[in-house]
């Protein structure tokens, strides 16, 4: 398999009522104009640097390599779905843990909140033993509480740079969008991709940012997410990914766009217990199984309110990286040119994108293919190669949000305005049913892709409330039952021409099928299969021996949801959902 490399997806925006909007697009109006002429510095004091080099001079590159022996593996890279919320700390957590030499974490979206509170300490303890921590983040989430999280960056042996900054207001996110109207196609333009790279020897991607709404458990709703433990020659390829942003021009230091002083300015003091050191989860070589610690704390003084910490719920234990199973595969890396999302670049010279390898993958499936997208805005380019595999009796099935249970009503309108278009070809569209996360089995409903014994989103790393809402994060893609591309995009142009974008090709039966086993457990028990009755009506039928019931419009949403979809669903381009 070769080597695709190419420029990838942008972010959503949040919701706000009317009422809010007009208040915020007045406030915007003035705060535009203040900022209109702001502008960014020179971006002139980064270095370049690169991943270890030799991974097999730590323990974290011994190990594969004895896994590998033991293990009779042929291929060079093996791989272990995360497929549960205690997969997904838990592997973090080993990693951190174990790593002796670099730890590097690129991603969209880092929260300030409890789980990465607890992921942050453990990144800052690495780094007082020794590790280089290299953290590239978007520039578009750090604000508010969330530009604590940059606290990390004053400590030695940490580096932290920001992707594609913007010289807005760093207040808030309103205020963030607001003072940059003048400059919309660069707000749009978001570096997407998802890497926790270990010694150059193990990494993680898929669909996770970092925060409580990944990990099971914020009390509002619960994303259920897939990603992919990864180990060997592939992570190389994942290292080289991370450099090449890392040290792109539109990279920045943390410290030449936001000072101690201005972190402190936006400080806001949390109300919480004292902590107690003793019950932190503690660190070592390589981390082996741990039983679920009783309410551990945090002593980091990152976050906001040095003085007291938040107790997170019970916190799930490190993975044992020694004993956890591996799929030897073939594997390549789809990613995105950094310069894809730089601006003035012209979309339509943005070359072949990961978005478009993907496609080239699914134009040659012969049986089957699994589309898994939160945000799911086919286009008419993705229509058409859906009419040329169904030509060629190729079965597509697709797993996306229900206008309740996603958090982008905009892309959902996008969406609507394809779906009777999709089942009229025979394509076996399922949407996510919103129900709440403590809902399980045949009283209610459970959830394949993910959930875990937390849930399926997170904060406090597992713990759950009966009041969360389930919503689809998972970008996940099965060819023929033996071709598994899992990552950060979504099957739609904005993924496709806006944002850049990662994901692995694995060439393994075994995993595939497990992903699917994962997807159709979703579709058995969560979800809405959406069909046209004889009136020309869409209706969403529940699967048998469900709690839930049948229905002839938009499952669980409220009217005002779907009087917003319909009125936004005219003229909103593919592009910009």
């Amino acid at each position: 398999m070769q080597h695709l490399s190419a420029p990838g997806r942008s972010h959503r925006l949040p919701h706000t009522s009317w009422a809010a909007a007009l208040r915020w697009l007045t406030a915007g109006l003035l705060l535009t104009w203040a900022a209109g002429c702001a502008s960014l510095p020179a971006n002139t004091a980064r270095t370049a640097s690169k991943a270890f080099d030799a991974p097999d001079q730590t323990a974290l590159g011994r190990l594969v390599l004895e896994r590998k022996t033991q293990d009779k593996a042929r291929a060079d890279s093996g791989f272990n779905l995360l497929d549960t919320v205690e997969a997904a700390f838990g592997s973090r957590l080993a990693l951190i843990d174990a790593a002796q030499r670099t730890l590097d974490l690129q991603y969209y979206a880092i929260h300030a909140d409890n789980s990465t509170e607890i992921l942050l300490q453990h990144l800052r303890d690495a780094a007082r033993r020794g590790v280089r921590v290299r953290i590239l983040m978007d520039d578009f989430n750090t604000v508010g509480e969330d530009a604590q999280v940059l606290r990390l960056a004053f400590e030695p042996n940490v580096e932290m740079r920001l992707f594609n900054p913007l010289p807005g207001s760093r207040g808030s996110l309103f205020g963030r969008i607001l003072t940059s109207m003048h400059d919309m196609e660069r707000v749009q333009k978001r570096m997407h991709n998802k890497l926790f790279i270990a010694d150059n020897a193990m990494g993680i991607t898929g669909g996770r940012n970092l925060g409580d709404a990944y990990f099971g458990g914020d009390g509002k709703s619960m994303f259920l997410d897939l990603e992919v433990l990864a180990v060997g020659r592939i992570v190389r390829d994942m290292s080289t990914s991370f450099d090449r942003y890392w040290n792109d021009e539109l990279a920045y230091p943390m410290q030449t766009l936001v000072s101690a002083e201005d972190l402190e300015r936006l400080r806001k003091p949390l109300a919480t217990p004292t902590a107690d050191p003793s019950k932190a989860p503690a660190a070592g070589p390589i981390p082996t199984a741990a039983a679920s610690a009783p309410k551990p704390t945090v002593t980091s003084s990152i976050l906001p309110d040095t003085s007291a910490t938040a107790a997170v719920g019970p916190v799930l234990g490190s993975m044992d990286l020694r004993r956890v199973p591996l799929n030897w595969a073939p594997a390549l890396i789809l990613v995105d040119q950094p310069g894809k999302i730089g601006p003035g670049n012209d979309e339509a010279d943005a070359g072949e994108t990961a978005v478009d390898g993907l496609l080239q993958l699914m134009q040659l499936a012969k049986q089957d293919v699994l589309v898994v997208s939160p945000y799911f805005v086919p286009g008419k380019p993705i229509m058409e190669l859906f009419r040329q595999m169904r030509a060629k009796g190729v079965r597509i099935r697709v797993l996306t949000n229900s206008l309740a249970s996603n958090d982008a009503v905009a892309a959902h309108a996008g969406y609507a305005r394809y779906r009777k278009d999709l089942v009229a070809m025979g394509i076996e569209l399922c949407e996510m049913r919103a129900g709440e996360a403590g809902e399980t089995g045949s009283a209610g409903m459970s959830y394949g892709i993910g959930s875990g014994a937390g849930g399926g989103r997170g904060g406090g790393a597992g713990s759950k409330s009966a009041t969360s809402r389930a919503s689809l994060h998972s970008k996940a893609f099965i060819i023929d039952n033996r071709l598994a591309v899992i990552g950060s995009m979504n099957l739609d142009l904005r993924s496709q021409r806006k944002n850049s974008e990662v994901a692995l090709v694995i060439r393994s039966t075994a995993l595939s099928q497990r992903a699917t086993r994962q997807v159709e457990a979703t579709f058995a028990n969560g979800a809405y299969r959406v069909h046209v009755d004889g009136g020309g009506q869409l209706v969403w039928r529940a699967p048998p021996g469900a709690a839930f019931k049948d229905s002839h419009k938009e499952p669980d949403a409220g009217a005002k949801l779907r009087m917003l979809s319909g009125l936004i669903a005219p003229f909103a381009p593919d592009e910009m959902l």
